[in-house]
């Protein structure tokens, strides 16, 4: 979640209760000197879960596992670049860094090219890539690491940036058409074709895989919601499609080559002014006097077509729900799926895993005769992490099949979402959110919600039944390619009052990251903390990781691992001291090169944090996010938004002079060795 976009309220009403009562008994399980929750802390950063994390990440069954020759280890061969307040991006020696499409830049020749005083129609937006940029993927053509499809989200927007002179209203506070239209066709999602020319990357213009996916695309609605009476509008009277997919900030890829988009921040634009809002929008905090970019108030234009404004005031005006837009915002908070490779088709919004305010999709490994797995993080401050467990079994020939969809729909429209319990004990449970699971008030989720369409509809008030831990604002989730391990950034959370084991300090201004490791049944997991973000002179109750000015950040964020088990985490930093001495970053470490001597993985700490190396710093204003590597890792795609006074040119390094004023244009920077080797190695 952009802290441009973030609402910064804690809209859980449950009484799920921190574990810090039950941390004496993880102390004494582990033979360290009991002291409460200090303590406890400490034992943490310090030694990590080693009765838990194995060197190989094996299953829970206590079979050995085959012998496997030695690889090389990998090792980070770059040195830790100085924090940067500039206008510019910062990378290694030895490094480039370039500009690649940048907001506005056309994929079509419908869109006239971008113009440096906002006037570009929402004809030209349409066609052309959107504004904020965040998550993304590579998808290679034919295998190569040259020419692919960048697979951008596009997580909100600008109006000063967007428009000649911001967003304007008439006299009676209602908004022109055409903004509205502009900035509904700024958001989503855009496939741009990249191919590398004389090793540089350049995008393929008017290629026929070039598109976008805006507020306005028509979508389809799949699994247990779809055709349910909480889908059906005046648009789709059957619940079958929707307008449109909203405030796209993390993201991910499935085994069979199809984009994953995640819905986060998208309740604000919407709004429900009938006094009587559902129990589902008031638990995402749906606005009830306006909303953000007030594209209700278009309503009624005379250029408006099948609702296109109105569908964004949800609250009830007709005889049933088929008669105005009272379900429009139902059908907005879910994972969506895009086949990037096929331009003929729909995305489709996978209802089966969840609604809420979505922050990545990552799916586990995969392996054949077990089900697919995906985890995604609820990004707002103490919500919860969840897991989705498909019902099918993986079949090898599902990695490449002729028809991804529907491969999809096989994998992602049937199976069992579960949600996080994280325990003192350093184990947890997956608590599954169907019918029949008893909740802590002694009924059965069937009961409380009826139906497990309502039980997704109400994702959040499941999980709060259930009784999940509520955690520090749950980011992006990553899987480590070497042991399936997986890893979540926990960006902050200054409304915490009462710590836990999971997280462990109050008042979190800047942020952790925590891993686990998963049963084989799917029902439990084991975990610890990776590290903490702290400024380099924070005192050891804060800085438990023991960060240097090498390595010092806050707020994590995006993040991702390579093909090589590299793990590159992005930050989003405000309101810590971090902020004060550094633009947003990347970081770069390999936990499977933290290890004791026994091989049991440990985290990092003051003993190893030199492990943890910062890699890239970008230009004054703007949040590094979103990450992709080509195939063969000699290329990484970054996304910088938000930025104040940047690019001044193609050259991302290069700060504007002092005086100059330029557009903020949110850009994909692409990272290579100037020798043309591996990123990182």
């Amino acid at each position: 979640m952009s802290r441009e976009t973030g609402t910064n309220r804690s809209l859980n009403p449950s009484n799920n209760t921190p574990m810090d009562s039950v941390l004496e008994t993880y102390l004494s399980r582990r033979h360290v000197l009991r002291g409460g929750l200090g303590a406890a802390i400490a034992m943490i950063a310090g030694g990590g879960l080693v009765g838990c994390f194995d060197g190989g990440g094996s299953s829970d069954n206590g079979s050995d596992s085959p012998t496997q020759p030695t690889p090389t280890p990998l090792a980070l061969a770059f040195e830790s670049v100085a924090v940067s307040r500039t206008d510019a991006c910062v990378v290694p020696a030895g490094y480039t860094a370039f500009v690649l499409a940048p907001w506005g830049t056309p994929l079509s020749s419908l869109a006239n090219p971008w113009r440096d005083d906002g006037s570009n129609t929402s004809t030209d937006q349409a066609n052309s890539m959107g504004m904020h940029h965040d998550g993304m993927h590579f998808f290679p053509i034919n295998g190569s690491s040259e020419d692919g499809l960048l697979v951008v989200n596009h997580e909100y927007i600008d109006q000063n940036a967007l428009h000649p002179s911001g967003a304007t209203t008439d006299g009676s506070g209602n908004r022109p058409a055409e903004e509205v239209r502009k900035e509904i066709n700024a958001h989503g999602v855009g496939v741009v074709r990249i191919r590398k020319v004389s090793g540089r990357w350049q995008v393929v213009e008017n290629d026929p895989l070039n598109r976008r996916f805006t507020s306005a695309s028509v979508m389809d609605i799949t699994g247990p919601l779809r055709g349910t009476a909480d889908m059906r509008t005046v648009f789709s009277t059957d619940g079958s499609m929707t307008r449109g997919t909203n405030n796209n900030c993390g993201n991910g890829y499935t085994p069979w080559g199809t984009y994953l988009t995640c819905e986060e921040n998208w309740p604000e634009v919407f709004v429900n002014r009938s006094g009587s809002v559902p129990a589902d929008q008031v638990r995402l905090g749906m606005p009830t006097s306006s909303s953000r970019y007030g594209w209700d108030t278009a309503a009624g234009d005379a250029s408006e077509q099948n609702g296109e404004f109105a569908r964004f005031d949800v609250t009830p005006t007709g005889a049933s729900a088929t008669d105005d837009y009272r379900n429009e915002a139902s059908t907005f908070g879910y994972i969506v799926e895009i086949d990037p490779y096929d331009s003929t088709s729909r995305a489709v919004k996978r209802t089966a895993l969840g609604r809420f305010r979505h922050e990545g999709c990552w799916p586990g490994l995969t392996e054949v005769g077990k089900p697919v797995v995906f985890y995604s993080g609820d990004d707002a401050r103490n919500e919860y992490l969840y897991k989705f467990v498909s019902t099918a079994l993986w079949e090898a020939a599902d990695a490449n099949p002729s028809d991804r969809l529907a491969t999809g729909a096989k994998y992602m429209n049937n199976g069992t979402l579960y949600v996080a319990r994280f325990d003192a004990d350093g184990t947890g449970v997956w608590l599954p959110l169907a019918v029949d699971t008893v909740a802590q008030n002694g009924q059965t989720l069937g009961t409380i919600f009826g139906s497990l369409a309502q039980i997704i509809l109400n994702t959040r008030g499941a999980a709060d039944a259930v009784g999940a831990t509520p955690m520090d604002r749950p980011e992006w989730t990553s899987v480590n390619p070497v042991n399936g391990d997986i890893y979540l950034t926990l960006t902050n959370n200054s409304s915490r009052t009462v710590a836990d084991a999971a997280n462990p300090r109050v008042n979190n201004v800047n942020g952790h990251v925590i891993r686990w490791h998963d049963s084989d049944d799917q029902l439990s997991f084991t975990w610890d903390i990776f590290v903490f973000g702290s400024d380099a002179n924070a005192g050891p109750q804060t800085n438990l990781s023991g960060l240097t000015d090498l390595n010092q950040f806050a707020s994590p964020d995006g993040m991702g691992f390579d093909s090589r088990g590299v793990l590159w985490i992005q930050t989003d930093n405000s309101g810590n001291a971090v902020a004060s001495v550094t633009n947003d970053q990347m970081l770069a470490v390999i936990p499977s090169n933290l290890v004791d001597a026994q091989g049991n993985q440990l985290p990092l700490r003051a003993d190893n944090q030199n492990e943890l190396r910062r890699f890239f710093v970008g230009p004054n204003g703007s949040e590094v996010t979103g990450i992709a590597f080509s195939p063969d890792n000699t290329s990484m795609f970054v996304n910088i938004q938000h930025p104040a006074n940047w690019p001044f040119s193609e050259d991302a390094t290069e700060a504007a002079p002092a005086g100059t004023s330029v557009r903020p244009r949110a850009s994909t920077v692409v990272i290579q060795k100037v020798d043309g080797g591996e990123i990182g190695v």
